[in-house]
């Protein structure tokens, strides 16, 4: 009578032909904790703590003074005005100075401006009209602030340049009327401009006298303003250019 034939069965427990020096060997080899590898070791926790306290103390100080992140954080004279020293007859002095409308206008141009007109003032061609020798900046300023106030849409023509797509944006809820007046006072008296200044007064004025009015200008809108017209209050004496030393005011009359 035939067997059946034995089936490989994998076998459980120890298997008793192994030596018992290797199964202590296996034992040893189990109980030995892996060597630590180059650049890899642990940290020690007193390393650890230091890290901990460097970024808590650091964190600590910029949240004290990093003046709420604002642009002006840094300003360590805090928005006061600069004092600049003077060489006169006597020996040195100090007075406070501060910038001038142009200055300032130059500031809020680079801001707002310089992407399309370019800090040039020369534009984009087809796209953005120049600002530099034109009528409007160097004409009255009346045709210049209600553009800046209320914007300007569609094709307009300067300087026998078509742009036919030319849209500028209203800027009376942007901007602030020393703000407006600043910049156009720049533009006016920049890049051999020679446009009179403008007051916060006078864009006031013509802020409020153009308060009914909800669409941008259109290019026939602003040549059916006289091209000598200015802002309420008449034209302010001319701004001298940008980073230039004002001259001293003439008196009042």
């Amino acid at each position: 009578m035939n067997e059946p034939p034995q089936k490989n069965t994998p076998q459980q427990g120890m298997d008793y032909g192994e030596t018992q020096n290797l199964h202590e060997t296996h034992a040893a080899v189990v109980r030995e904790k892996i060597d630590p590898r180059v650049g890899r070791e642990p940290l020690p926790l007193w390393l650890i703590a230091v890290y901990g306290l460097a970024v808590f103390f650091g964190g600590a100080y910029l949240g004290r003074y990093a003046g709420n992140w604002s642009g002006e954080g840094l300003d360590y004279l805090g928005n006061a005005p600069r004092v600049a020293t003077h060489a006169g007859a006597g020996g040195a002095e100090q007075q406070a100075t501060e910038l001038t409308p142009a200055e300032k206008g130059a500031k809020i141009y680079s801001a707002n401006c310089a992407t399309c007109h370019q800090a040039n003032g020369l534009g984009i061609a087809g796209q953005y009209p120049p600002l530099v020798d034109t009528d409007i900046v160097n004409g009255g300023s009346r045709r210049h602030v209600m553009i800046v106030l209320k914007g300007l849409q569609g094709p307009v023509t300067v300087k026998g340049q078509h742009f036919g797509s030319a849209v500028m944006q209203p800027w009376e809820k942007t901007l602030t009327d020393e703000k407006i007046a600043d910049v156009v006072t720049y533009e006016r008296s920049s890049w051999g401009n020679k446009g009179s200044a403008v007051t916060a007064e006078g864009v006031a004025a013509l802020r409020k006298e153009l308060a009914g009015r909800t669409e941008s200008y259109t290019e026939p809108d602003i040549l059916a303003v006289p091209a000598d017209a200015n802002v309420p209050g008449g034209a302010a004496p001319p701004a001298p250019e940008a980073g230039a030393s004002p001259a001293a005011s003439p008196p009042k009359t």
